[in-house]
């Protein structure tokens, strides 16, 4: 399938560092985060658009100081970091006419401009001045002259974390507002899945910057074992089994047999011919990470009209190769993949993506997958000490499990916010994994739970297409109706000061 070349580090990335790891890697790896899947059954409508949401940007850049926590001499030291502004469809200043904001998260921003609809199609409405900033450490926002010297060592890697995304994307929007002589314009940011992660943090680290947030799918509870480990493969499993009860026990049958047939004289040859493998096969764990791979990327992002889920159960209880168990799972992979020259076990591309988000769940991302008793998988339990000494060699130094919670809070979740916070839309899809660790339960009046049953990852912030379901417009429409209701309390709070 051909891909628009604006998108091809998200190709790269999407099926590789997306890798939800087996017994033998899984304690050391946790898969990265993003608003936009595998784009083998995406919906490419949304990655062959027009530029007419793009070709209003202009760029910028902002002198973004390196460290905004420490006072030492090296810490002042500043870097480029880049933004776009889309004036458009602003009111402007003398209307306080409001600043709607989306926070990069761990790829280049380029990936994001295209595919991000909620800003673009609600601007108008809202008459709404519309931001993108970039992530520092990522695209064209990286210190120290380049992505490599940046993440060379610890001293340089050091400044690579979400305190001092958040910090940066404050003063890039002061420093917006200020130029713009927009101080009274009110700010909402808006994030997906990580990025989404970064929305929530920012309203209540930044409650004088941004007004309000709207955080898609952003499993902020999956830290620190708030959330259970199974709880990400759970969903998975049960995605799988409402598509297809066959298709479910033809998965949790396929592992066993996997490693049956692996385990015979010339096994592997026999495994990597079965599945047109691109290299051969070393060990029946890179068959069933692949698989593994395949299954969660599809449940995480399984969103209309095609649904990948039952795309791949479609396939396997077709059956079209044969009816024993490999074939059928062999069946489900061409269903999913297409016509590819070849399936399984294909090159790995490394992209500042897959290395940035390695050392983000290295030092503080730390989000405890593993795999239970209870889903369709292999049981491969999360290990943190493992966990912590795969990362420690890697690095030199070891993840801060606790930090996250420690930083942010988390736990008792609604005690704390109820009448601390205010403000926030958490929206998730139940389809998508990532939900498990997501906030399911309205807190207040103002930090309020949207989700849908078919929802899946980060869509309700994807462009709005014609062939979106009434669920999904029904739950946009929620959330532009909440971020409205704010937008309108702070006029009349700004009026009111006025008056004195």
């Amino acid at each position: 399938m051909e891909q628009p070349l604006s998108f091809q580090c998200l190709l790269l990335i999407s099926f590789i560092f997306s890798s939800y790891l087996t017994a033998t890697q899984q304690s050391s790896v946790i898969p990265r985060l993003s608003p936009i899947g595998d784009i083998t059954l995406h919906d490419t409508a949304a990655l062959t658009a027009d530029d007419t949401d793009t070709e209003d940007l202009k760029t910028f850049y902002f002198k973004q100081t390196l460290d905004h926590f420490n006072y030492r001499p090296d810490s002042y030291a500043t870097f480029s970091q880049r933004y776009l502004i889309n004036f458009k469809y602003w009111g402007g200043a003398n209307s306080s006419a409001p600043i709607l904001a989306y926070l990069g998260a761990e790829e280049p921003i380029d990936d994001d401009l295209k595919v991000i609809g909620f800003l673009n199609d609600n601007a108008p409405s809202f008459k709404a001045l519309i931001v993108y900033i970039e992530h520092r450490y990522y695209g064209k926002s990286v210190p120290f002259g380049s992505f490599e010297a940046a993440l060379k060592n610890a001293k340089t890697r050091g400044y690579f974390n979400s305190a001092q995304a958040i910090a940066d994307y404050a003063a890039v929007l002061i420093h917006i507002k200020k130029t713009q002589k927009a101080q009274k314009s009110p700010v909402i940011v808006i994030g997906g899945s990580y990025g989404g992660m970064l929305a929530s943090w920012f309203r209540l680290k930044y409650p004088h910057v941004a007004l309000g947030a709207l955080a898609s799918s952003a499993p902020i509870l999956y830290f620190d074992n708030i959330t259970p480990s199974n709880g990400y493969y759970s969903v998975v499993t049960r995605d799988f089994r409402e598509a297809s009860e066959t298709c479910y026990e033809t998965i949790l049958k396929s592992w066993p047999e996997i490693d049956r047939v692996a385990s015979e004289a010339d096994g592997l040859s026999i495994l990597s011919q079965r599945f047109n493998t691109c290299r051969p096969l070393n060990s029946s764990s890179e068959l069933k990470d692949y698989l593994e791979t395949m299954y969660a990327t599809a449940a995480q992002y399984n969103k209309p009209p095609k649904y990948p889920v039952t795309v791949i159960c479609g396939g396997i209880d077709e059956a079209t190769f044969g009816s024993d168990i490999l074939s059928k799972i062999y069946a489900g992979v061409v269903a999913y993949r297409g016509n590819a020259t070849c399936k399984v076990n294909g090159p790995i591309n490394v992209t500042e993506t897959s290395v940035g988000w390695r050392w983000q769940t290295c030092s503080e991302m730390v989000i405890p997958i593993g795999l239970g008793n209870d889903t369709m998988f292999q049981p491969s339990p999360f290990d943190l000490k493992s966990y912590v000494r795969d990362c420690k060699m890697k690095y030199g130094v070891a993840p801060r499990p606790h930090w996250i919670t420690t930083y942010y809070g988390g736990h008792d979740i609604k005690l704390v916010l109820q009448r601390f916070g205010s403000n926030i839309i958490f929206s998730n899809g139940l389809r998508d994994p990532y939900s498990s660790g997501g906030v399911l339960d309205s807190i207040s009046d103002s930090i309020v739970a949207v989700h849908t049953v078919n929802g899946s990852h980060c869509l309700d912030i994807l462009r709005a297409m014609p062939s979106d379901p009434e669920w999904l417009v029904k739950q946009r429409e929620e959330e532009t109706q909440m971020i409205k209701g704010w937008i309108t309390q702070y006029y009349a709070d700004l009026g009111a000061l006025k008056v004195y």
